[in-house]
């Protein structure tokens, strides 16, 4: 009885030695880069792999019309120039300015023509939107599914 109570005490006490050698190496050498956590990158929705197309394309405008049009983009080119030459913003919100300003121009581009051509430009994007749209939904159902 008295060996196996020697033979305990000797096992416990080189566990023990283990333990507090490992414990007196980690407090004593500083962390290592691989022991750092890793930061998680927030994941960025891609941008749009094609721009939609230029509602505009295929109509014919009157001298009036093109006047107009031409005033809206000589007005918007101002405003995105001053813009980009604004040195209080940074790249993102930079990026979203010109997407406003390129937002309005459009619009007041479609305020500007006919009724007849408002709504062929109406149709086509509405067009774009549901091809889009269904484009979307395929690439969602091919990735839902599970793969061999």
């Amino acid at each position: 009885m008295n060996t196996i109570v020697k033979r305990v005490a000797v096992g416990a006490g080189f566990l023990l030695l283990n333990a507090l050698s490992v414990l007196a190496r980690t407090q004593s050498n500083p962390p290592s880069p691989a022991q750092t956590p890793k930061r998680v990158i927030p994941t960025v929705r891609p941008k749009k792999p094609t721009p939609p197309p230029d509602d505009f394309d295929g109509f014919t405008f009157t001298d009036e019309q093109k006047a107009k049009i031409e005033q809206i983009h000589q007005a918007m080119k101002l405003r995105m120039d001053a813009v980009v030459k604004d040195d209080k913003l940074n790249a993102d919100q930079k990026e979203a300015m010109l997407d406003g300003c390129r937002r309005m121009e459009h619009n007041e581009v479609f305020k500007a023509l006919a009724p007849e051509q408002q709504k062929e430009v109406r149709k086509k994007m509405l067009a774009w939107r549901e091809a889009a749209r269904a484009e979307y939904q395929k690439k969602q159902q091919s990735e839902s599914q599970p793969q061999p």
